[in-house]
């Protein structure tokens, strides 16, 4: 029973830090050390439940917006290009945002994974990218649509997309503060945060999945297993939905606020 409900609480942990601007890692992180949550502990079937989880989330979230990038993308296979279709561009600019995070990830996430995961890198990042919250809220000209962006922006979003394989950095956070920097509206900036996020969930998942099938599940592997993909999409759809409205009407100040506290709250826990 401790286990079911400590998986439960991960699914949540996941579900909500995946979108919210706060890092899902450096929550997780930070979990292992204060409070032994070790998702590892449930092994990788349990890790592929969450991602789907998300995934999930974002795709019935996004639905719509998915279905319409789908077909526009199709239409320009046939030879029906036409970046000035608003859907067929933004179908383009997701691969490009793609493209670089994947490499990243496949080439150094075992690095990443070992190398920087302490608590003190998660305090640095919470507060440096709380920072970089304030600066894109101050100088951003916040009028811009995700499809007018450049190939060149959707690329350096990708960048700071796989700069959230740190602890600490946020998914969602890196790839909005440097969309508002382009001068994206906030709600611009985190439509096209959670729709570059469905490829990239999808891609590792799918190779995760595989490993999982092939060495079966037993009866308490698939009990976590449901309980972690549910958690977490309901979570995650629930997160995704707040964010989006929130963003329409507030800034991200009260994330960097959030982001300041929880790390001088940690880092005075490891001090004393």
């Amino acid at each position: 029973m401790l286990e079911l409900l400590q998986a439960v609480l991960l699914g949540v942990v996941q579900g909500l830090t995946e979108f919210l601007p706060v890092s899902s890692s450096g929550h997780l992180l930070l979990g292992q050390y204060f409070l032994g949550l070790d998702q590892d502990r449930f092994g990788l079937s349990f890790d592929v439940a969450l991602h789907l989880g998300t995934l999930v989330a974002v795709v019935v979230f996004f639905r719509r917006d998915l279905l319409r990038m789908a077909a526009a993308f199709l239409r320009s296979l046939g030879g029906g290009r036409d970046l000035a279709d608003p859907d067929q561009r933004l179908a383009y600019l997701v691969l490009a945002a793609t493209v670089p995070a994947a490499l990243i990830g496949y080439l150094w996430e075992d690095f990443f994974e070992t190398a920087v995961r302490s608590p003190w890198v998660v305090v640095f990042n919470l507060a440096f990218v709380g920072l970089l919250f304030l600066v894109a809220e101050a100088v951003g000209r916040k009028s811009r649509r995700a499809e007018k962006m450049g190939f060149a922006e959707a690329v350096g979003i990708g960048l700071a997309q796989a700069a959230a394989l740190v602890p600490g950095v946020s998914r969602s956070g890196a790839t909005i503060t440097l969309g508002l920097l382009f001068g994206l509206r906030r709600e611009e900036a985190a439509r096209f945060s959670f729709l570059m996020s469905a490829p990239i969930i999808a891609g590792a998942g799918t190779l995760q999945l595989g490993e999982v099938l092939a060495e079966g599940l037993g009866p308490e592997q698939a009990l976590m297993f449901v309980v972690g993909f549910l958690s977490s999409a309901v979570v995650g759809y629930l997160a995704i939905r707040f964010f989006i409205s929130f963003v329409a009407r507030y800034s991200l100040r009260a994330f960097a606020y959030y982001r300041f506290g929880l790390a001088a709250f940690v880092a005075v826990l490891l001090l004393f």
